[in-house]
């Protein structure tokens, strides 16, 4: 695994989707589509007013400084308008893998195909770039359209971790977890993503 890339600036896109690093100043745009509790009902938090978004990005920016997570910025290329967020997290070098995840995308970009084309880049750059021998997904157990997503991409399911954790309003939570490894991944490039091969 080649860590060091996770210190530079990763941009990466296709036809539809562009990801770039969270610190853009475009990040202020994620405004105009992050206060909507459906968004954040499963996220453990919720971004309900100016002092969430402040902390929302403040503790994204500093995870990412402690070397936890590396976050983007979700472009539509097709508008040119910041649809969301999405981050390799849970950064683990010695054991070299990493989960996909905390993403979330505001109303109107929902069910366009964006999620599709924003895993296939993370997931290629992932293990063909950075290398990582594993690459985790999850979804609250009662988030039924997150785990269909998943699904979707090819992942193995590897089952349910109960009172993973406790969200920001004291409720214990179940997740449901998936995952990648590189012996799949060819297979699962082609077989799930061959749009954008």
């Amino acid at each position: 695994m080649d860590s060091t890339i996770l210190q530079s600036e990763i941009i990466l896109e296709n036809e539809k989707v562009l990801l770039v690093p969270f610190e853009s100043e475009r990040n202020t745009e994620l405004t105009e589509i992050i206060f909507d509790d459906g968004i954040w009902k499963y996220m453990g938090m919720y971004v309900r007013n100016e002092k969430d978004f402040k902390n929302y990005i403040q503790n994204t920016l500093q995870q990412k400084a402690a070397g936890l997570c590396y976050p983007f910025l979700i472009i539509d290329k097709t508008t040119n308008r910041v649809a969301g967020s999405t981050r390799y997290g849970y950064l683990n070098h010695a054991s070299q893998k990493c989960e996909i995840g905390w993403t979330w995308y505001g109303e109107k970009f929902q069910g366009t195909g964006l999620n599709k084309a924003c895993k296939f880049e993370l997931l290629n750059f992932g293990f063909e770039v950075i290398q990582f021998r594993r690459i985790q997904l999850s979804a609250d157990l009662e988030n039924k359209k997150s785990q269909r997503a998943i699904e979707k991409l090819g992942a193995t399911k590897e089952g349910l971790f109960r009172n993973n954790y406790i969200d920001s309003e004291g409720k214990s939570k179940d997740d449901v977890y998936y995952s990648i490894i590189p012996e799949d991944w060819q297979a699962v490039k082609t077989n799930y993503f061959p749009e954008f091969i």
